[in-house]
């Protein structure tokens, strides 16, 4: 028992250091001064972004790139409400974030204090769980308790509002409390019945897949699901979030499914008998049509959430549990099957569809992360924002270690990428981290430039400009008979000249010669950020592409002559 008085904030703070925690991101306000004064003699690095949304997303890549929870620290009020985007982001993609938001006093609690939110009510469907702390004396407790629902299980984002009056009193904390959660539980395994099931259909298959998700790299399972596919000689196709799981440079890999997966990866699931599911939720974009999502094929899903258990389509069999524990048991009792037939069968298809890049119209964007893939060191942490050029990023750069590939799935979140990068390379100063954005992602969160160079963090900027909201331009040619609006971004800075009033230092590109010498200029530079605009082709379609809501059957690799029905129901 600890017999020195503390205020609540240094409370908090002592609290973190105790977890480890080593930098947090945020943005002061009146609510949140007292958590800031304790900083002053903390160990921990105070991050200052620039807005409340760059601080959760810069946490959000730290978290990522570390597999430990990232802390935002925000103020009450609309540093509050700036900070939801964020906790939105982390909990659709499965993200631990600690988010420590100041709150008026107590006794103005519902009375429209100045600054007032009901951030821990506001917050509710975008967490995994909520804290208000009215009691000095709790903050030990919740603080352990936060991080400890962040990390385990189901990673998600928690939130700790806590009013000034709470975090400036003084009291005596008593660090040894123990975390009480009787109503959180872990899932454990060890069905060997379940097993001994899995096993024998993996065995009897002729066309297995298997379907590596984001989950698996929660669960650090890498090795275990490039034993697993070895073994059996079962190709892999990843999620979005899932590149990484699985190195792209080896024989069984065929990359990503889905709306803008590889067609090779869409062939194989089109055809297969059994998918094997590794930590993915079967996220709409991955299933299009889910009454025609491979209904001949035998689906068994791995995952650490009974939520997910029927929840998108029907499973033959689910398992309950950690994935890296699960293949761990699997491991122990399956034997391969005859895949020699399959595995030709899916050479053909990388060989008959394969990515395709041309310089005949102009610099496109797509030769620009091929001419990316092919300079970069291992590993290189490629960090994307959404869009086309997210598309693009996932289709030609190869990822080969775990955790090398972020960007925000789930939520879509435009202006994730570049401070989630930053966060991604304050996680590690000395990796190479290149942010990949389009030019209207980029803008939503461009003013943490002055936060990369004020740290002279090292990470490359890559922007692909086609001066359009290019997939939403995409949706419109193809689905809306061409009827473009607002999405012509006309009004784009000069992106050079905008880092260089930042002190950042800035490359420009706009042709197919000029291309692989910024990169390699680009690349080389490592006295603190920079910036590379590359001016892209304006009219580009991602491709191939399976349409919102339809079936593997009708992947489209170019766009069609005639118009295209809209889509029904789905974004």
């Amino acid at each position: 028992m600890n017999e020195t008085k503390m205020t609540g904030a240094q409370a908090l703070v002592k609290q973190c250091e105790e977890h480890g925690v080593t930098h947090i991101f945020g943005y002061p306000g009146g609510a949140n001064i007292p958590v800031f004064d304790a900083l002053l003699d903390s160990s921990i690095k105070l991050v200052l972004s620039r807005h409340e949304q760059g601080a959760t997303h810069m946490a959000d890549g730290f978290a990522r790139a570390t597999g430990k929870a990232g802390v935002a620290l925000v103020t009450s009020g609309p540093g509050a409400t700036n900070a939801v985007t964020g906790m939105l982001t982390a909990q659709m993609d499965s993200v631990p974030m600690v988010v420590i938001c100041g709150q008026t006093i107590t006794p103005n609690l519902g009375l429209d204090a100045f600054q007032e939110a009901d951030v821990s009510g506001i917050s509710y469907p975008v967490v995994k769980y909520s804290y208000l702390v009215k009691r000095v004396e709790d903050i030990p407790e919740v603080v352990k308790e936060a991080f400890y629902l962040a990390e385990t299980g189901r990673p998600g984002p928690v939130l700790i509002d806590l009013p000034k009056d709470v975090s400036s009193a003084l009291f005596v904390p008593d660090f040894t409390v123990p975390i009480r959660l009787p109503g959180y539980r872990l899932p454990s395994f060890d069905d060997t019945t379940m097993v001994t099931l899995v096993a024998e259909k993996l065995r009897g298959a002729v066309k297995p897949i298997i379907l590596a998700g984001h989950g698996a790299l929660i669960s650090r399972a890498w090795n275990e699901v490039k034993e697993f596919a070895e073994r059996m000689q079962i190709p892999v196709v990843t999620t979005l979030l899932g590149k990484g799981i699985f190195p792209e440079n080896h024989p069984l890999s065929l990359g990503m499914l889905g709306m803008h997966g590889t067609a090779f990866a869409n062939c194989a699931v089109r055809e297969c008998d059994l998918i094997l599911n590794i930590g993915s939720r079967w996220d709409d974009r991955i299933i299009g049509n889910p009454s025609q999502f491979c209904p001949d094929a035998y689906k068994i899903q791995i995952d650490i959430d009974q939520a997910e258990n029927n929840k998108m389509i029907p499973v033959d069999l689910f398992l309950e549990g950690d994935a890296k524990t699960v293949l761990a048991a699997l491991l122990e009792v399956v034997t391969a099957g005859e895949t020699a037939p399959w595995i030709a069968r899916v050479q053909e298809f990388k060989t008959n569809c394969p990515l395709r890049v041309t310089v005949d119209n102009g610099l496109e964007a797509q030769y620009v992360l091929k001419v990316l893939d092919s300079l970069v060191p291992e590993p290189t942490v490629f960090v994307t924002d959404v869009g086309q050029h997210q598309m693009w990023a996932a289709q030609f750069c190869h990822v080969k270690h775990p955790n090398s590939f972020l960007s925000s799935g789930g939520a879509g979140t435009m202006g994730f990428g570049f401070p989630a990068a930053l966060g991604a390379q304050f996680a590690d100063p000395e990796a190479t981290v290149v942010a990949i954005v389009g030019d209207g992602g980029f803008q939503m969160t461009e003013a943490e430039l002055s936060t990369a160079a004020i740290h002279k963090l090292p990470v490359k900027i890559l922007i692909l400009d086609n001066k359009y909201l290019g997939m939403v331009r995409q949706w419109q040619d193809l689905f809306y008979d061409k009827r473009l609006v607002g999405v012509d971004l006309e009004g784009n800075p000069d992106f050079v000249k905008l880092a260089e009033a930042y002190g950042v230092k800035a490359f420009h590109m706009d042709s197919v010669e000029n291309a692989e010498p910024v990169l390699r200029a680009a690349l080389a530079y490592t006295d603190g950020p920079c910036l590379i605009h590359a001016e892209v082709i304006k009219e580009d379609n991602v491709f191939p592409m399976i349409p919102p809501g339809a079936s593997y059957h009708e992947m489209i690799m170019e766009a069609p002559k005639g118009k295209m029905e809209k889509p029904k129901g789905s974004t």
